[in-house]
């Protein structure tokens, strides 16, 4: 399960806790230069966000797990496309508003300056809600950030899981369209949308959150029992 770009893994907790809940094994990992400083994301490589995704994932594999979905929200959406891409063996991929275009950090393509810019609070509906997150960014972590999502369109067509795609109807950073154009390339046999009518961007933390949830766990079960394992457990990330 793998937060978004400047997020944490706080904001994916209450989707974890709650599919814990079910009797699910997660893990969330916190991706490089997230979660400390803002300086430390000028550091930090989309190279290495993914590998903190695939760590992850091995660490389910080490565990046993016997069947690993992963979750994806924003960036980490599209990091989960990249696993995908990388390991067939993956059950489902769950997108929540993944990002391949973010129109707001277009004026910084190409630019060498500022070495910083300021960043307006979480894209969030629901009011009194707390995403740890930073209020300033490094512009070489943008361009990171625009590389991975620009890389990402090549990969598509190769990716072949099940795929359930949540969108936001209203996201002030991420287009909608680019869920609709994830699910127009991808070349997976099932391929599920649920429209998110009342919350935005982060929509793990917004007004929606419990419909997330159910219907992660119903596309679980779904693959789990058109795919019967020996062990009584089923796991995901």
């Amino acid at each position: 399960m793998t937060h978004g770009f400047i997020g944490t893994p706080q904001s994916v907790r209450f989707l974890g806790e709650k599919l814990a809940e079910e009797g699910y094994s997660v893990y969330g990992p916190r991706l490089k230069g997230h979660g400390t400083h803002y300086k430390d994301l000028a550091k930090a490589t989309r190279n290495e966000w993914f590998g903190d995704v695939e760590r992850g994932y091995r660490v389910l594999v080490e565990h046993h797990c016997s069947s690993i979905f992963i979750i994806g929200q924003s960036m980490g959406g599209t990091l989960a496309l990249w696993l995908g891409n990388k390991y067939p063996e993956i059950k489902g991929l769950i997108l929540i508003n993944a990002a391949l275009t973010v129109p707001s950090y277009e004026y910084l393509i190409g630019k060498v300056s500022p070495n910083f810019v300021y960043e307006s609070g979480p894209d969030i509906k629901q009011e009194g809600v707390h995403e740890i997150t930073y209020n300033k960014i490094p512009v070489f972590a943008i361009h990171e950030l625009q590389a991975l999502m620009n890389n990402t369109l090549e990969i598509l067509p190769t990716i072949k899981h099940p795929v359930l795609c949540f969108k936001s109807i209203e996201d002030h950073v991420v287009p909608p369209g680019n869920t609709d154009f994830i699910l127009k390339q991808v070349q997976s046999n099932q391929k599920e949308v649920y429209t998110l009518k009342n919350s935005y961007h982060v929509a793990s933390l917004d007004y929606e959150k419990e419909t997330i949830v159910r219907e992660v766990n119903r596309l679980i079960k779904k693959q789990l029992k058109s795919n019967p394992l020996k062990k009584k457990r089923e796991s995901r990330s």
